[in-house]
């Protein structure tokens, strides 16, 4: 008998862009084309599971041909809300935009605000204060710090606080602490996120560990997890999105080391909600494309990485049973070959499979370019019959009648 439950899958490949938005001059992103650029410096990606879904058919990408009888449903979405951050692009994907843009600073954060923050946590002071690579800063100032005990405070082209620290010297949990105590101070003026980045080793051999923490900003109630767990389904989180939603709206959340954890947490997921036993969303982040390949300029390992996620896809879509729905998509670009080490602000794709598309009795269908992530909550919210987003469209009917 037809389950009266449904279950779909939301898979976020973290900076995953396929070229510039309109507005990418406004950002310094002019030219950005993640998925375009890595292909090119590997004179081609071999995806073929990406290509039979049609990833290949909504632009072209060396190495990954149009299909002509694609097994799943394609397009690109832009982003509305003026951003190019993880917290934005996934409350979008959500159906929900922050209320007020978040901002960044590009010459550091305001003194005042600095000097309350030392004050508010009993440092005597930080190292930094500046725009700066993760990995770059740490290997600048990671020393000096271990002799000082002063927190490295650095952000970049997105709106953030990121408080870099030695495990042995600042534990976690003082960690944690000092990241929530740098949200509350600068949420109000633009910041999304206070994000912990610890890290081990000796001078010259520094490493930052799993141990990672986000720290969001409330998003705007109404969202659809929000929807979702009112309805009473179960909201499964992979990675680091319950971080970006504050906590809220997940059911059971799963931390992941890398993006091959990120895969084996899914199949646990899909796994267990097997037997249908409520409505479920598994809302996943493979983040290894943004923080371990593009913010560190590797479009070789970039590639590596897609191509390990496509060998996946078969598995994943033999997973799916009747009325399940698979989403394959991004939040924003992270362009390895681009100048810097920032998101860029892209396009995302967009790639929609179902047991029926997958199998061929169904036919896959172009979903055109869709004018914001919001499309995905507002075809989620359509799915699981929960009441609709305030932002967003759903290409829902396009599925059903493809």
């Amino acid at each position: 008998m037809k389950s009266p439950f449904k279950r779909a899958l939301l898979l976020v490949m973290d900076g995953v862009g396929i070229g510039e938005l309109p507005d990418a001059a406004d950002f310094g992103d002019q030219g950005a084309h993640t998925l375009g650029h890595v292909a090119n410096h590997q004179s081609g990606l071999q995806l073929p599971n990406f290509a039979t879904l049609g990833l290949g058919n909504i632009e072209p990408i060396e190495g990954v041909p149009a299909d002509p009888k694609p097994r799943g449903c394609y397009g690109k979405m832009a982003e509305t809300g003026l951003g190019k951050d993880s917290t934005a692009g996934h409350w979008e994907l959500c159906g929900v935009l922050p209320e007020k843009p978040f901002r960044t600073y590009p010459d550091g954060f305001p003194n005042e605000i600095m000097r309350s923050f030392c004050e508010r946590t009993g440092l005597k002071g930080y190292l930094g204060n500046r725009p700066a690579s993760g990995t770059g800063i740490i290997a600048e100032l990671g020393e000096e710090h271990m002799k000082t005990g002063h927190p490295i405070v650095y952000t970049s082209a997105d709106p953030v606080f990121q408080i870099a620290a030695h495990e042995e010297v600042i534990p976690l949990s003082e960690l944690y602490r000092l990241c929530e105590l740098a949200l509350e101070l600068t949420e109000p003026i633009g910041i999304g996120r206070a994000i912990a980045r610890p890290f081990r080793g000796l001078p010259g051999d520094f490493v930052r560990t799993a141990a990672r923490k986000d720290f969001s900003v409330v998003p705007p109630v109404g969202n659809l997890l929000d929807k979702l767990v009112d309805q009473g389904s179960a909201v499964y989180g992979v990675g680091k999105v319950d971080n970006l939603f504050a906590g809220r709206g997940f059911t059971k959340c799963e931390h992941t080391r890398n993006n091959q954890h990120g895969v084996e947490t899914i199949f646990e997921f899909l796994a267990a909600t097997e037997k249908r036993e409520q409505s479920s969303l598994i809302f996943a982040n493979l983040v290894d494309f943004d923080t371990t390949y593009g913010h560190r300029n590797d479009p070789e390992g970039f590639a590596t990485a897609l191509m390990q996620l496509d060998a996946q896809i078969p598995k994943l879509a033999q997973q799916l049973q009747q009325d399940d729905l698979l989403i394959i998509t991004a939040d924003h670009g992270n362009d390895p070959t681009h100048p810097g080490s920032d998101h860029t602000r892209e396009y995302v794709p967009l790639l929609v499979t179902t047991a029926a598309i997958w199998s061929q009795k169904n036919k896959g269908v172009d979903l055109g370019l869709r004018n914001s992530f919001a499309d995905v909550g507002a075809t989620l919210a359509e799915f699981f019959a929960v009441t609709p987003l305030k932002h967003g469209k759903s290409f829902f009917s396009l599925l059903r009648a493809s």
